[in-house]
C-alpha cells in the first residue's frame, strides 16, 4: 500500500466557557425597583495569546427602572467591555501559531443573571458562553492507489463512419 500525506486546514482545537461579570451602573436618579434588564449589540473577537486565546467583547446594557418611591419610570443605558481568556486543547500535538485562525461564537447571549440595587447603585451580573475554534495546519495520510488507467475510450459515431469509408476493398487482391 502507498500513502501520501495532504497537508490542509481543519480545526485542531475546540472549546467553550460559561462566564460571568459583574458591573455597576449609576443612574440618573435613584432606583427604587429594577423593573428589566436586557443586554444588546454584543461584539466580540478574539486573538492568540501565550498558549491561550484571549476574547474582548462590548454590549449595551439597558436598565428600566422605577425611582421617588416607585411613581415614574426611566432607562439607563451603558456600553460594557469583557475581557476572558480560554485555554483551548489542541489535537494531535498542534500549535497554536501566527497563522491560526481563531474563530469565537456565542453559543449562549449575554444575559443578565442577577441585579440589584445597593445604596443607589445598581449592581448587575452578566452570564454568557463563548465558544473558540482554532483552525490550522494539519496534515492528512490517505491511501494511493496504482496508477491505473480507469477511463473507458469511447468514440465519436462520427469518426468510426469516416473510418469504415477509407477502408479499401481490393487490399486481399491487391496483396496476393
Amino acid at each position: 500500500m502507498a500513502f501520501k500525506e495532504i497537508v490542509t486546514k481543519a480545526v485542531i482545537g475546540k472549546a467553550k466557557k460559561t462566564s460571568s461579570n459583574n458591573f455597576t451602573m449609576q443612574t440618573e436618579e435613584v432606583p427604587t425597583t429594577v423593573l428589566g434588564c436586557w443586554v444588546i449589540n454584543h461584539s466580540f473577537s478574539g486573538t492568540k495569546g501565550d498558549n491561550k486565546v484571549n476574547i474582548s467583547g462590548t454590549y449595551d446594557v439597558n436598565v428600566w427602572y422605577s425611582y421617588d418611591t416607585d411613581s415614574k419610570t426611566a432607562v439607563s443605558t451603558k456600553k460594557y467591555s469583557y475581557t476572558d481568556s480560554m485555554v483551548v486543547p489542541l489535537k494531535d500535538d498542534a500549535k497554536l501559531t501566527n497563522a491560526s485562525e481563531i474563530i469565537v461564537r456565542c453559543l449562549k447571549q449575554p444575559t443578565v443573571s442577577n441585579v440589584e440595587i445597593d445604596n443607589g447603585i445598581v449592581n448587575l451580573s452578566i452570564e454568557k458562553e463563548l465558544g473558540v475554534e482554532i483552525v490550522g495546519d494539519t496534515k492528512v495520510k490517505i491511501n494511493v492507489e496504482d496508477d491505473e488507467d480507469d477511463y473507458v475510450e469511447v468514440f465519436d459515431e462520427e469518426q468510426i463512419d469516416e473510418e469504415i469509408k477509407e477502408v479499401n476493398e481490393d487490399y486481399l487482391e491487391e496483396n496476393n
